[in-house]
């Protein structure tokens, strides 16, 4: 990554909120359990959070993530399935080591677990 790329990222990463870092949080939770983690879970998990009450705002949230190329959504069986990006997981990483924001848990991935 040339040093323009790198100032790029690191300013995209330092503006995100803290829903963007819980969806990319609960999208590596899912992955790495080998779940299907999908756009309405993700509006359950931040609705259960607090963080929005309606769709609209969970889509927005989604769009930019994807916009920013830090998760892929795809179509599968009806459903819109979220995949956390190599960028993304460096988003994340760097995130969590700079200690910007607290994981928070995920409803639906604790549902499962129950």
């Amino acid at each position: 990554m040339d040093i323009a790329s790198k100032d790029l990222f690191v300013e995209q990463v330092e503006h995100l909120f803290e829903s963007h870092f819980l969806v990319l949080y609960w999208a590596a939770q899912a992955e790495d359990r080998k779940i299907k983690y999908n756009i309405t879970n993700a509006f359950d998990d931040l609705k259960s959070a607090g963080i929005t009450r309606t769709k609209q705002n969970a889509v927005a949230i989604l769009d930019a993530l994807a916009a920013l190329r830090f998760i892929q959504i795809r179509g599968e069986a009806n459903r819109r399935h979220i995949y956390i990006s190599p960028y993304g997981g460096k988003a994340l990483e760097f995130t969590v080591v700079k200690n910007k924001f607290k994981p928070r848990k995920s409803a639906f991935l604790e549902g499962l677990e129950s």
